[in-house]
């Protein structure tokens, strides 16, 4: 049965009493760039990127998804300069499971040391003492969802939460029979994968998920589709007076009372511009117009890291 709150706006995680919007924030995009580098570096305006973040928690947001190979480590020292002394109700959801290479690769790592490596790094780049949530990011491939056993993965998270270290426990590009088998180990709160108006492969794990009350965040709302999905998108919103962004994160808010979404900016008018997306009405014939889409031509996934 699910934990979530009554309001359509505000999700309270399975088991806890974690409450936030539905509407939260992406960090990744604070970080900048160097050469072919992503998300590599210090961005270029240091204060820019704190200025939004603060704007972020001002404007009710209090979900922020980050983690420590974004930079890697600067995107967390510029949360903590921005936000700390954090507020009591922000949570910072944060992952695990990769490192960066020196070529700016991302590099799988759930070994026992790399999974602790990256936890304590968190919480020092983050000046915490204890992480809200921590999602292990399954890199079997790190482009889609690659069946095989992840319970060594997840018993040293169970470890590390035991410690003291993580107060809960989250999944990110995973398979259904993945969420089960972790789910078998220890209690999973949230499940972050790539999903959005074109990308449907996960419509029965939603549900699932929804009926046990545990969040779906899916990331890369504009990723994967087609030139005749996104002409189909932008007609939409066009009909609607807002951005395809606008209507993209409006139909996941739409679609189930678990979804999370974490759109991602470093810049303050965009960020403004994705916050609309929560009192974005979408009447019943552009709803089906978007929910056929799927049915449309699709692409095949940009294969960015999130």
């Amino acid at each position: 049965m699910s934990d979530q709150k009554t309001s359509s706006n505000i999700f309270r995680f399975p088991g806890t009493s974690i409450t936030v919007n539905r509407m939260g924030y992406g960090a990744m995009q604070l970080a900048g760039r160097d050469g072919k580098k992503l998300v590599w570096g210090p961005p270029r305006n240091v204060d820019e990127a704190v200025a939004l973040l603060r704007e972020v928690v001002e404007s009710g947001v209090n979900h922020i998804d980050t983690a420590d190979i974004y930079g890697p480590h600067i995107t967390n020292q510029i949360i903590r300069r921005a936000l700390a002394p954090y507020p009591e109700d922000l949570v910072i959801v944060t992952k695990v499971g990769a490192r960066r290479g020196e070529d700016g690769s991302w590099i799988p790592d759930a070994s026992r040391e790399g999974l602790a490596s990256s936890v304590h790094d968190n919480l020092k780049n983050l000046g915490r003492d204890v992480l809200d949530v921590v999602n292990l990011r399954v890199m079997f491939s790190p482009h889609h969802p690659v069946e095989g056993s992840i319970e060594a993965q997840v018993t040293v998270m169970a470890e590390l939460q035991q410690k003291g270290l993580i107060r809960h426990i989250g999944l990110s590009n995973v398979t259904p029979s993945q969420v089960e088998e972790a789910r078998r180990i220890v209690p999973i709160v949230c499940v972050q994968n790539q999903y959005n108006l074109a990308q449907r492969s996960d419509d029965d794990l939603i549900d699932v998920l929804n009926h046990d009350g545990i969040a779906y965040v899916p990331f890369f709302p504009l990723g994967g589709f087609s030139p005749l999905q996104s002409e189909a998108l932008s007609n939409t919103a066009s009909r609607l007076n807002a951005t395809p962004m606008q209507v993209a994160l409006a139909w996941l808010l739409h679609r189930s009372p678990n979804i999370l979404v974490i759109p991602g900016t470093s810049s303050r008018e965009h960020f403004r511009e994705n916050l609309k997306a929560a009192t974005l009405q979408i009447p019943a014939e552009a709803l089906a117009d978007l929910d056929a889409m799927a049915d449309q031509k699709t692409a095949v996934s940009s294969g960015s890291h999130q």
